[in-house]
């Protein structure tokens, strides 16, 4: 562990973006705009909103065909059956619903609501976001550009904003990266008291995606891209996919 001291600066002036866009080129356009520069152990962390859109993931709900399983659903919650019909091509078990809400388990193995589709900040009425196909491989491939371009290897972290069960507001959460732990395990570590813990796992790519996402905004703010600098833990290589809790240990279901 390094020492403390944890920077959290947002890249300004991020355009909008579409399809095909080369999200490294806008990074390193955003640096320069605030004459900063990439060092060794620094983290970006990205906005899902952008990889999605980079990545040709939004979709016009006139292109879907609801199926019967989706007309029903969407009578239970008053969905549009369209977006319905997505949630469910996103969705491998639907947990929960009631009106206006689906609680899926996504292909990806998170839980959460309406598969992580979104309509905010989506351009043309009528279109909705979904997630990355793989965000741990979109992280790992902004991680190697990155390099290629800089010669620094830097941490990238993909978030989105979920809520929680038994609390109110939404809060950063990884869903992709590279570069960096999950989590971190301090079991066998000592206490103040020389203690050794016993069941102490960091959520780490969480409270960064956290932190984070207080400068990204949940609105008009703009600011889609975060470089974070001294971040407190040894790097080592993860996936968001070591977050997730086994079905097996999962008490609340």
């Amino acid at each position: 562990m390094t020492s403390p001291g944890l920077l959290l600066k947002p890249l300004l002036d991020i355009p909008a973006i579409r399809a095909g866009d080369d999200l490294v080129q806008i990074v390193l356009a955003g640096l320069t705009r605030t004459d900063d520069w990439l060092q060794s152990g620094d983290v970006l962390v990205f906005a899902q909103k952008i990889v999605s859109k980079a990545e040709g993931r939004t979709v016009e709900l006139a292109s879907v065909s609801p199926s019967e399983r989706a007309h029903e659903l969407a009578k239970q919650t008053g969905l549009d059956p369209r977006l319905v019909e997505l949630i469910l091509q996103e969705s491998i078990e639907v947990i929960r619903q009631r009106r206006d809400l689906l609680i899926v388990r996504h292909r990806l193995g998170f839980t959460l609501a309406n598969a992580g589709i979104d309509a905010s900040n989506v351009d043309g009425a009528g279109h909705v976001l979904l997630l990355p196909l793989d965000p741990d491989a979109s992280a790992t491939r902004l991680r190697s550009a990155l390099r290629q371009q800089t010669s620094i290897d830097v941490g990238v972290l993909i978030i989105d904003s979920w809520g929680r069960p038994w609390r109110v507001g939404t809060v950063g959460c990884a869903i992709g990266l590279s570069g960096l732990p999950g989590f971190i395990d301090m079991r066998g570590h000592p206490d103040l008291n020389g203690r050794r813990l016993q069941r102490t796992v960091i959520g780490f790519a969480d409270e960064l995606a956290a932190a984070a996402s207080m400068l990204m905004g949940q609105a008009a703010e703009g600011r889609p891209i975060v470089l974070a600098r001294g971040v407190p833990y040894e790097r080592r290589e993860g996936t968001a996919r070591e977050l997730l809790r086994p079905e097996s240990m999962d008490l609340f279901r």
